[in-house]
């Protein structure tokens, strides 16, 4: 009963993220929630408040102000602040020396990895370790515009085309006996208790 989209050439984030696109259009959709711990997604978190992200773990929910609260800068650094300090859910390390303070203090100034300028002395942010950084920034800029590109989310994704496409309308017939051979009874019983109607 959930739409399934297969994705050759696209990640699995990129088609949470062009599936959120594709609702957060429809003038019917209040408000999509992208219900994800994944960092890479809070690029995905709109200022006017259509698309937020919500962290099932933590519990919480990060709208615009909350993404710049939770990482120090806004929705479109989120791929920067990544690529410089890395993600392991999606396996790159970032640049050495580079942590969330020092990444987020010079993207609030600079914005993207290809503003910061390579000389620490044209810093107007004061960081720790400016100069191991700035030489760091300028030995691993195409490994940090690499990771920057993994971390960027593509909204081409084949997805549905409305969010009539998207609805979920029930569990479909074959569900228990499916959930029963994966050894999952309890999942059709939560799918047909969160049924709607």
């Amino acid at each position: 009963g959930f739409a399934v989209w297969p994705q050759i050439e696209h990640e699995a984030d990129d088609g949470l993220a062009s599936a959120a696109a594709v609702a957060a259009g429809d003038p019917r959709v209040e408000q999509v929630v992208i219900c994800t711990p994944d960092k890479d997604l809070a690029q995905c978190v709109t200022a006017d408040g259509r698309i937020v992200q919500y962290d099932r773990r933590q519990r919480v929910l990060y709208d615009h102000a909350g993404v710049v609260d939770k990482f120090g800068v806004p929705p479109a650094s989120i791929p920067d602040y990544l690529g410089l300090v890395g993600d392991s859910a999606d396996g790159f390390p970032g640049l050495p020396g580079w942590g969330a303070k020092s990444a987020s203090a010079l993207l609030a100034r600079y914005g993207h990895i290809t503003s910061i300028p390579f000389d620490a002395a044209e810093w107007d942010v004061q960081v720790r370790g400016a100069a191991k950084l700035a030489a760091a920034l300028q030995d691993g800029f195409e490994d940090a515009l690499l990771f920057r590109r993994i971390a960027t989310v593509e909204l081409g994704a084949p997805v549905s085309a409305t969010v009539d496409e998207m609805e979920w309308r029930g569990p479909q017939p074959g569900l228990e006996e499916r959930c029963t051979e994966l050894g999952a009874e309890r999942l059709a019983a939560r799918a047909h208790s969160l049924a709607p109607g």
